[in-house]
């Protein structure tokens, strides 16, 4: 899941940014309306956190302008106003949740992954292919009931892998979706954690190479 964290508190941005990575997510940060507004125009985020009260360039205006240029991404608000008024202002301008400050990482870990699933709505909760079972929401992968030992990034590529469901995925994909805009497209970053996720799924082999394409799960 890619996400695009804006909120004009730098502290609170990378605090939450953090959270976020460590749950295998790709996250950008943006602290100001502006600077959102121009990540949204190369990147098609799953989800945008917005802090509703920045400076300059107003968080509903962040969000109006979204919705004006039918942006796929979906908008988890933030706002220190809790009133039930404020969040259906918040909801008229076009959010798809609301979200009071202050508030418990847990929850907005779990807001972004219900808004990433409405995202990403043909795709059922739990990843099953073969033996190899994938709970994104628990961040479990089991291959004949095994658990598998799998890092953050590994999770995320195979569970886009999976969620592909047997199309090509190429190599310049994974990096937009599962690294962030700090990620170098000339590394061999795709190519070493396909390889070391392959070592971790065992035989037999479950991604296969398509040659000048990228990769897929296989049949």
């Amino acid at each position: 899941m890619r996400v695009l964290v804006v909120e004009d508190q730098r502290q609170l941005a990378d605090s939450i940014a953090r959270v976020l990575r460590r749950e295998g997510m790709a996250v950008d940060a943006a602290y100001d309306g502006a600077a959102a507004l121009e990540r949204a125009d190369v990147v098609d985020y799953d989800v945008v956190v917005l802090d509703r009260d920045l400076p300059g360039v107003h968080g509903d205006d962040v969000c109006r302008a979204l919705v004006a240029r039918e942006s796929p991404s979906l908008v988890l608000m933030l706002t220190a106003s809790g009133t039930v008024a404020q969040r259906v202002e918040g909801l008229g301008l076009g959010a798809d949740d609301y979200l009071p400050k202050p508030f418990a990482y847990a929850e907005l870990v779990a807001r972004v992954r219900a808004l990433g699933r409405r995202h990403r709505s043909a795709t059922p909760p739990v990843l099953v292919h073969a033996d190899l079972r994938l709970d994104p929401s628990q961040r479990v992968a089991t291959r004949g009931g095994a658990r598998l030992p799998l890092s953050p990034k590994e999770f995320a590529v195979l569970e886009h892998l999976l969620a592909g469901r047997g199309r090509v995925v190429s190599a310049e994909e994974l990096l937009d979706r599962v690294w962030d805009e700090a990620a170098d497209p000339f590394t061999t970053t795709v190519k070493v954690t396909i390889n070391r996720l392959r070592a971790k799924l065992g035989d037999p082999p479950l991604i296969e190479t398509v040659a000048r394409a990228g990769y897929k799960i296989s049949p």
